[in-house]
């Protein structure tokens, strides 16, 4: 069970159209979960599917598994349609939230279980076995029960279960759920180890979005059973395409503002994130003209969905806005000079802090403004930098990682 064996069998997965329609309860009507998919993940890549409760992701992780059959469209994978045929003959693995262990079982048993169905010959199914008990580090307790051991060294067994059928693809449905926070951040990274080192194509459900940007090649973002935007996790943080976006991954600040018009000069990008970039592989993006009540701003890298006139929002993250004490140094003036380009040090908007939390390395302020409520993280604060709550402060907006977006916009679908 070489790194050689699995990228060799690694295939591509490719969704065309799919859709899953459910009877209402009531029998009134029909519920979609999952509405007009469409989705490419290239061999040995890992995709994450993420989304609210609701949003269709483990219902589409189903389909491709085979516990669900679509109401419409295609699952290509390697190429070949298996959209209607049965799970057990499509090529994959899946490992469960749940782990779904056999409790009678010895570990060893658990993980031999896939080979000992396709009755394959005892050497292999012994060679085998070994050997993906030893990748896991799992050979000194194979003879143990799954209740004998830790919440990660079950996670492991059903990891080694998964792989040593040696599957074209393999699927994840929220398997850190059940750790404790630690163990969950521990066994998040060696399952990535893991992942890179064989090459498996691996599609991965969850609703955790830091697990997500951790471990992901590309994120897809789920609403409604509807696609809102695929990228890098860089590429979703950085360039959300709608507001929901914006808003689930991570936390954001949204200003209200006026967009004057597009600049006539250019602004470099630098080079291509990944597969599925956007923005950021452009070659160049025209930069922005803003008003934030009465005030001239610029924002370089507005990004693609950026109006181009008119009411508009400045999605800003928290780590990128800093506080300025009023009626310290050159603050007051600050505010009133204004900034033709939104230098760094100049403060937008003036704000009370309403409530202050400490979380050793991070001050995190809530900040009441007339524009709109604002959050602020500021990290490894030291003590004569933290502001108290009902402290007067100007807000300085870091307009290279701010993004625009339609102050009205529609339901957004990548």
């Amino acid at each position: 069970m070489s790194v050689r064996d699995f990228s060799a069998r690694s295939s591509n997965v490719t969704l065309i159209h799919l859709t899953k329609k459910f009877r209402s309860l009531d029998g009134s009507g029909e519920i979609v979960a999952v509405n007009d998919v469409n989705l490419e993940i290239q061999a040995g890549e890992l995709v994450t599917i993420l989304g609210p409760s609701g949003c269709g992701k483990t219902t589409t992780l189903r389909m491709i598994a085979g516990f669900e059959y679509p109401t419409s469209g295609s699952i290509l994978i390697g190429g070949r349609d298996v959209a209607m045929i049965p799970p057990n003959k499509r090529g994959l693995s899946m490992v469960f939230q749940s782990y779904a262990l056999f409790p009678h079982l010895s570990i060893y048993e658990n993980v031999a279980y896939g080979l000992r169905v396709q009755k394959l010959p005892a050497q292999e199914i012994r060679e085998r076995t070994e050997r993906a008990l030893e990748l896991m580090q799992l050979t000194t307790m194979a003879r143990r029960f799954p209740s004998q051991v830790s919440g990660g060294q079950q996670q492991r067994i059903a990891l080694a279960r998964a792989i040593v059928i040696e599957p074209s693809v393999l699927l994840f449905d929220e398997p850190l759920s059940n750790l404790d926070a630690k163990l969950r951040e521990y066994m998040r990274d060696e399952l990535r180890k893991l992942q890179k080192r064989l090459g498996i194509t691996s599609l991965y459900v969850t609703h955790d979005q830091s697990e997500a940007m951790a471990i992901s090649d590309r994120i897809v973002i789920m609403k409604d059973g509807c696609i809102q935007q695929v990228g890098t996790p860089r590429e979703i943080y950085a360039y959300p395409h709608s507001k929901f976006v914006a808003d689930f991954m991570g936390k954001a600040n949204f200003i209200n503002v006026n967009v004057l018009g597009m600049e006539g000069e250019t602004v470099g990008l630098g080079g291509r994130e990944g597969a599925g970039s956007s923005e950021i592989s452009a070659a160049a993006e025209r930069a922005a003209r803003i008003e934030i009540e009465g005030r001239q701003f610029v924002v370089p890298r507005p990004g693609a969905v950026a109006p181009k006139a008119g009411k508009a929002l400045l999605v800003v993250r928290p780590e990128t806005l800093k506080l300025v004490p009023l009626g310290e140094s050159a603050s007051e003036a600050d505010l009133s000079a204004g900034s033709a380009r939104g230098s760094p040090g100049i403060s937008a908007l003036k704000g009370r802090i309403d409530r202050f939390t400490y979380f050793g390395n991070i001050a995190r302020y809530e900040v009441s403004t007339e524009n709109a409520p604002l959050l602020i993280e500021s990290y490894n604060p030291g003590a004569s930098q933290i502001l108290e709550e009902g402290a007067a402060v100007g807000i300085v907006i870091d307009f290279e990682s701010a993004r625009l977006l339609p102050a009205d916009e529609q339901e957004h679908r990548a």
